[in-house]
């Protein structure tokens, strides 16, 4: 049997995924106070509803930038690996799965289906298979060999992507529900005056959107 050369990025210093486990927590926050909706009856609701809105769109543009950027150059990094690049397939399939549950579950806010609790459900399961796998698999192999150049080029995609708009919603919804540990850890991944931007600018602005109430 082959055996795989290992392959180092050459960094002095390690990857910085605070970023990375906070939105994680953010999406799995987030479903439960979905599921805490739906228990609630509270479905149908202007702050669930922008809670939901919200959610979708913050899961659909972390996957379409790891998919656009970081997996591609992930890729870069493992060349002649088969069993790396087959974990990198993995986590594109995986963004996949999600896509007709969202959908579904759109479909069930619209017509008051009854099958709203079990789709959530079953997105809650997917995405946190999906969470687990990347955090336990592909963050550990980033921190072997990408190259920090790419870890920036998809830190600055992120950004771009969000927009000024983007990134005034994204900064107070990743620390609402945060520890202070995970507060203090993403912080410290953001540029310095964020944290003040964020407490006059951001999280008044954010609170005022009442997301799942």
């Amino acid at each position: 049997m082959s055996v795989e050369p290992a392959r180092h990025s050459g960094r002095t210093e390690p990857l910085d995924f605070a970023p990375m486990y906070a939105t994680h927590n953010a999406f799995r926050r987030d479903l439960t106070r979905l599921h805490r909706a739906v228990d609630d009856g509270r479905t149908d609701t202007p702050g669930v509803r922008a809670g939901w809105a919200n959610f979708t769109r913050q899961l659909a543009v972390h996957h379409s930038v790891e998919d656009e950027v970081l997996w591609p150059a992930l890729r870069r990094a493992v060349p002649g690996r088969p069993r790396d690049l087959a974990l990198i397939a993995e986590m594109a399939a995986e963004h996949a799965q999600l896509d007709p549950l969202l959908e579904a579950i759109d479909h069930d806010f619209a017509h008051r289906k009854t099958a709203l609790a079990e789709h959530i459900r079953e997105l809650t399961d997917v995405l946190e298979t999906h969470t687990r796998h990347e955090e336990d698999a592909a963050l550990p192999l980033m921190q072997e060999v990408l190259p920090a150049a790419d870890w920036a080029a998809f830190r600055s995609a992120m950004a771009a992507r969000q927009g000024p708009s983007g990134a005034a919603v994204y900064v107070p919804w990743i620390l609402d529900g945060a520890t202070a540990e995970q507060r203090r850890d993403f912080l410290a991944a953001m540029p310095r005056p964020l944290a003040v931007v964020n407490t006059l600018l951001f999280q008044p602005r954010y609170r005022r959107r009442h997301l799942w109430e």
